[in-house]
């Protein structure tokens, strides 16, 4: 069987230092319902990857609990050797503190769970069984995880990972997959990988700052939504931060999302939302691009676009009073 593998990404810049909100983070609206959505607070977003540095002054405090279920040291041992993992972590959920950058919901706790090595590459059984980890974990105060996020993928449709995705989704948990970077910068061309291009998950497409697709972005009849994805600032390996292009990217911008999407709704409905309508809650906050259904889905995260038609429809309500 092939081998799970990072889905191929573009390292554009290493840096020593950053301070500021990502210009990503910005563009989905994220920082506009931080004060709503107590910056994700309470939820616990998994990131399904090559691990992360614990040690990263951004991510100091962020980390919850983790396990390695690869060959790379012990079960304890979920450090990054590669950087990925580390970069979107720092995206989903970086802590946002006056030196070093925010992530989207900078409130929100994350579980780390190693399943690729520090070359980026895992056996498929280290991916399923750290979903069915990552669904069955539990903190220490009843903690549960409210989103998977996975930037990786892989040519086959093994049938124990499309189970492990879809026990994960019946337990209440929302599972974002980036889509993949084979796109040819044609829209009408399917490129698949997998888990991404399972109906059940909210497979996620890559743009730019100007709004328009990535041309390395997979399009398929399955893309749920697009996100920031081209030369992203996060956190990375040995306490730095990089500047990274690809889907792998976007992913983590829509788990961020679901963190505080679901602080939002489940306080306005004053109860636990199902997957489904967690889902439905994103996508109502989604604005379309203009591009066919296969390369934006729904369209781009705009977190705050709710609140702008209400404050248009009151402004419309009071003009014609």
């Amino acid at each position: 069987m092939a081998k799970m593998r990072l889905i191929p990404y573009q390292v554009e810049e290493i840096k020593d230092t950053a301070k500021e909100v990502p210009q990503g983070v910005q563009m989905i609206q994220a920082p506009d319902v931080w004060e709503q959505a107590d910056e994700g607070g309470g939820n616990v977003i998994a990131i399904i990857d090559t691990g992360c540095d614990t040690n990263h002054p951004d991510l100091d405090g962020q980390v919850i609990d983790g396990k390695n279920f690869t060959n790379d040291g012990d079960e304890t041992e979920y450090g990054d050797g590669n950087g990925h993992g580390t970069h979107v972590a720092g995206t989903a959920a970086a802590v946002g503190k006056e030196e070093g950058i925010a992530g989207v919901a900078p409130n929100a706790k994350l579980l780390i769970v190693k399943v690729l090595d520090d070359n980026g590459s895992g056996d498929y059984q280290w991916i399923i069984d750290g979903i069915n980890y990552a669904a069955d974990w539990k903190g220490p105060n009843g903690e549960k995880v409210r989103a998977i996020s996975m930037s990786l993928g892989g040519p086959e449709d093994v049938p124990e990972l499309y189970e492990a995705v879809k026990q994960a989704i019946d337990s209440g948990i929302p599972v974002v997959c980036a889509a993949g970077n084979e796109g040819d910068d044609r829209h009408d061309t399917d490129e698949t990988a997998f888990p991404g291009a399972y109906n059940e998950v909210v497979q996620v497409g890559a743009v730019n700052y100007d709004r328009e697709i990535a041309p390395f972005s997979n399009t398929n009849d399955e893309i749920d939504i697009v996100a920031p994805g081209v030369d992203i600032l996060s956190t990375y390996k040995d306490q730095k931060y990089a500047r990274l292009s690809g889907t792998s990217m976007s992913a983590p911008h829509v788990s961020g999302a679901l963190a505080l999407v679901t602080s939002i709704a489940e306080t306005q409905f004053g109860r636990k939302l199902t997957e489904a309508e967690l889902y439905a809650q994103l996508v109502r906050r989604t604005v379309p691009l203009g591009y066919p259904k296969s390369a934006e889905g729904n369209g781009l995260v705009a977190l705050n676009i709710l609140n702008r038609f209400e404050q248009l429809f009151q402004t419309f309500n009071t003009f014609f009073k």
